[in-house]
């Protein structure tokens, strides 16, 4: 887009990329554009929007937890989102999922504002609620297509036939808000269906939406219950109270505000649970009322953060915890040319500082657990995201191919065999060339002054065709990974011919 001018068309190269709607390229366009340049191969102006959603979501909960729950219940809830693993990596990548977070947290907070008035548990929101309710549909539909208005649906379908009321809907002016959303979203999705004869459209369906609900797309699959089995995972560390709080919470469903949580929560999770395709961050837009649940919980001092099935998952946390403390020094064992400094300090603040917060549990000191739990993510994140990850460099492939390329005199556009991420683009340009071993082995006919990347799995046929057209290729370099999107080793050579270089 940056490129071309053309922010209608979402495009990889020269080809459509029907996967997303436009709404975070569009936020990450206008990101570069206010604080960067087009020709910048740093990322971090393309993340800074996954970033402040982030953000945005944390304050949001906060927000609207405090109208459900009061406001301590409310700020432990914000701290358990924020501190929350799979949250501060979606605010790390230059994505769309924080960013739909933000617009679910601001729908699902004013539509339990209507449904909490409609109980007589306060006023009845006017129509300014009612404007950021479908204003937030409209953003999600234009940043993820129908997961947020699933989401709610799903919600609202919960309390409806769990109360058997549904006159507090009323209020959400539907009629003029479908009006509100579709003239947000709309003009876009008209715009590309002009711009593409309508190819966009069936595309995202066909070759992305469909293939996600039918089957394991590109190979993220399993089987139903994968969500729970993760879930310690990827809300660590805030999950030492997840499954007692939990169990509170259905104890007194009948609450009004407990029963809203319950209904964002559990009809989305079994939505995510039944899809074929699972990425572990598929169930974060129902964090913000788990981390909401588990506030309430510690707030209210519930009996079953101290019974004996949790005082055995505290145990089992804890398990959870120190290998999560030891894979930041296995990680950059397998993945680093080097063991980091900081890995092993880093691991055993982890472990302290969950030991920590499990005893405390343990010991019914609910409140100083959290603050522990907060702690862990403070100290361990930062080394974590800022001084472990960026070293393994076994796992950044395209980061590891463009250093080769630019230290590797060369003329025109790099062509690459059988590695398409589209990281290397970013890094090599838009006119890098991706193609096949055949052609890869053709490009060297230009002389000393081309230069290709051929993986191991194009290697036959690259070499093959290179002795057909009478081309000996010379290794320059060879750079070995784990393709982690695809979850396989990838070995990229570069070649050359011989003969000086420009």
């Amino acid at each position: 887009m940056l490129e071309t001018g053309d922010y209608i068309r979402i495009q990889f190269q020269q080809e459509m990329r029907a996967k997303k709607p436009v709404g975070a390229y569009w936020l990450q366009a206008a990101s570069v554009s206010l604080l960067s340049d087009k020709a910048t191969r740093d990322v971090w102006p393309y993340r800074l929007p996954s970033a402040l959603a982030a953000w945005g979501a944390v304050l949001m909960t906060f927000a609207f937890g405090q109208y459900l729950f009061g406001r301590q219940t409310a700020l432990i809830g914000a701290a358990l989102l924020g501190t929350s693993l799979m949250l501060v990596s979606e605010a790390h990548q230059a994505k769309t999922d924080a960013i739909m977070l933000a617009t679910a947290v601001a729908a699902q907070g004013a539509l339990a504002r209507f449904y909490l008035g409609g109980k007589g548990q306060g006023a009845v929101p006017g129509p300014l609620i009612a404007l950021v309710f479908w204003v937030a549909i409209g953003a999600s539909i234009l940043l993820k297509g129908p997961v947020i208005p699933a989401i709610t649906i799903l919600t609202i379908l919960a309390l409806g036939f769990a109360d058997r009321q549904w006159a507090w809907l009323v209020g959400l002016r539907p009629f003029t808000g479908l009006i509100v959303a579709a003239s947000i979203a709309a003009p876009w999705f008209v715009a590309i269906s002009q711009a593409t004869g309508g190819a966009f459209v069936g595309e995202a369906v066909k070759g992305d939406l469909l293939p996600k609900l039918l089957g394991a797309q590109e190979s993220h699959g399993g089987l139903p219950g994968t969500y729970l089995a993760l879930a310690a995972v990827i809300l660590w560390p805030g999950s030492l109270l997840l499954w007692p709080s939990l169990t509170a919470a259905w104890k007194v469903r009948l609450r009004p505000e407990i029963r809203f949580c319950l209904a964002w929560i559990i009809p989305a999770w079994v939505m995510f649970e039944i899809v074929p395709t699972k990425l572990p961050h598929y169930v974060l837009p129902t964090f913000p009322a788990l981390a909401l649940l588990m506030a309430v919980a510690v707030v209210g001092r519930a009996p079953d953060l101290w019974s004996r099935p949790a005082k055995a998952w505290y145990g089992l946390w804890c398990v959870i915890g120190l290998a999560l403390a030891a894979a930041v020094v296995i990680l950059p064992h397998q993945f680093a040319p080097t063991l980091p400094l900081m890995s092993i300090p880093s691991a055993l603040l982890i472990a302290g500082t969950a030991l920590a917060a499990a005893w405390l549990a343990f010991k019914e000191q609910m409140r100083p657990a959290v603050m522990a739990l907060v702690l862990t993510a403070v100290t361990s994140f930062q080394v974590v995201f800022e001084g472990v990850l960026p070293g393994l460099d076994y796992l950044f492939v395209s980061r590891q191919a463009a250093e080769l390329v630019a230290n590797r005199p060369h003329r025109g556009a790099v062509v690459v065999a059988g590695y398409a991420e589209p990281s290397l683009v970013f890094l090599l340009g838009t006119d890098t060339v991706l193609t096949s071993g055949e052609a890869a082995a053709q490009h060297l006919t230009n002389g000393p002054a081309a230069l290709t990347l051929v993986s191991d799995r194009e290697e036959e046929k690259f070499f093959a065709a290179a002795a057909q057209i009478g081309v000996k290729p010379v290794v320059v370099g060879v750079v070995k990974g784990f393709n982690y999107s695809r979850g396989r080793k990838v070995t990229l050579t570069a070649y050359a011919v011989e003969g000086k270089a420009p």
